[in-house]
């Protein structure tokens, strides 16, 4: 396939439906070569004609779309207890049921091969034809230097590639980036970033990540490290950090905070209708809370607003220094919903100049959970015309069988 056919998939799949001259103006070609090769790839079976655009005068344009099994996106959501893994059209559908497995990363000596492992056996399920999945999208938890693929909290390979790895033992193209950035490539992709200059996405999970969209793209720092909210030093106390150091916003101020300061208010006597809850299950005990806190329990509500309140606290100081038009708020959080926007609403009221806080939404994502499943199928696509095509001549002819599974 030409560079330029893989130009207008990548357009396509992100616009979703694009006339000719849309994508004449994305892929930077003339109308008449555009639509030749439309006309190709329809041909093909690769493009697909939906009809003709609403009229705004004069002709019609005809709109194209992907057809949805031109390929397939193997999509990885991790965090440092719990991975999920899916499997997505060319339409953004999942085709098999998205699993759920427990991995926890920090105490786990043999997660990567577990990893791989979940991973081929999850493809092997669906039946699908390897040689028609385009690539592997993960998103992880840690500092990842994307230049490098290395993970220098996690799956350590030493000075090795992570990504290498994983291609070597996947047999497919495999692309990784940070959880919290891929959180907001969804949405600057699919979501509420869209068409925005300045957002920061907070990813509420297990800590406080953060992914940046500045000046229209999104924002990764100098070699990926960027938007390491957790670890702003806010607070007094001597509470210590993952990190190793005190006073993160981590520390008071995360969905494992939120479980722990549960358990302990039950236990000073506090009165709700909370079922019992163990921080050795924080993901039962989170959506709880969470669950419990939308029906009305005061205890619950108290909590979250007391969260809420210390993650406005950080989101005061990104309103200063980046004075962002729009802060989303996903991850596994966003099931709280707006039981967030108050408190944290408070917090920018009390610690943020008005004037620069007066121009900033807040919104909560409409996809939450799922936004890094999402992000880590577009990272696939995001390299489809410049590494994808690659990897995939040289690996996608490699038959289901031949995958190694460590039993």
């Amino acid at each position: 396939m030409s560079s330029i056919k893989r130009r207008i998939i990548k357009q396509l799949y992100f616009g979703k439906k694009l006339s000719g001259t849309d994508l004449s103006e994305r892929i930077h070609r003339s109308l008449p070569v555009t639509n030749k090769l439309l006309s190709e790839m329809k041909g093909a079976g690769d493009v697909v004609e939906l009809g003709f655009a609403p009229s705004k005068g004069g002709r019609r344009p005809m709109l194209y779309s992907l057809d949805k099994n031109f390929g397939y996106i193997v999509s990885v959501a991790m965090d440092q207890l719990f991975t999920r893994i899916g499997i997505l059209t060319m339409d953004h559908a999942f085709v098999t049921p998205i699993e759920r497995h427990e991995l926890n990363l920090g105490s786990e000596p043999e997660a990567l091969n577990i990893l791989c492992n979940l991973i081929e056996k999850h493809i092997q399920a669906s039946g699908l034809d390897i040689s028609r999945i385009i690539g592997i999208g993960i998103g992880m938890p840690g500092f990842i230097d994307l230049e490098k693929g290395i993970n220098y909290s996690f799956f350590r390979s030493e000075n090795e590639s992570l990504q290498k790895l994983l291609q070597d033992r996947l047999h497919l193209p495999v692309f990784i980036d940070n959880d919290s950035s891929l959180v907001a490539l969804a949405e600057y992709r699919f979501g509420a970033a869209r068409d925005k200059r300045n957002v920061m996405v907070v990813n509420i999970s297990w800590g406080i990540g953060l992914g940046m969209v500045l000046n229209g793209e999104l924002f990764r720092g100098n070699n990926g490290f960027a938007g390491e909210f957790s670890h702003i030093p806010i607070f007094s106390s001597n509470k210590l950090c993952s990190c190793g150091k005190t006073g993160c916003l981590e520390t008071e101020a995360s969905l494992l905070v939120l479980v722990e300061k549960a358990i302990k208010g039950i236990e000073q006597g506090k009165i709700t209708n909370l079922p019992a809850i163990t921080v050795s299950n924080p993901e039962e005990a989170c959506n709880a809370i969470i669950r419990m806190a939308l029906k009305g329990d005061k205890f619950c509500i108290e909590l979250i607003s007391e969260i809420g309140y210390n993650i406005g606290r950080g989101l005061a100081i990104l309103i200063h220094i980046l004075n962002p038009e729009l802060i989303i708020l996903s991850g596994r959080g966003a099931a709280a919903g707006k039981l967030w926007s108050a408190p944290i609403q408070q917090a920018i009221n009390e610690h943020s100049i008005p004037r620069l806080a007066e121009h900033t939404a807040i919104e909560i994502s409409s996809v939450g959970i799922k936004d890094e499943l999402y992000g880590a199928a577009a990272l696939v696509m995001e390299h489809y015309d410049r590494e994808v095509h690659k990897k995939t001549k040289r690996l996608g002819n490699i038959q289901p069988q031949t995958f190694g599974i460590y039993n």
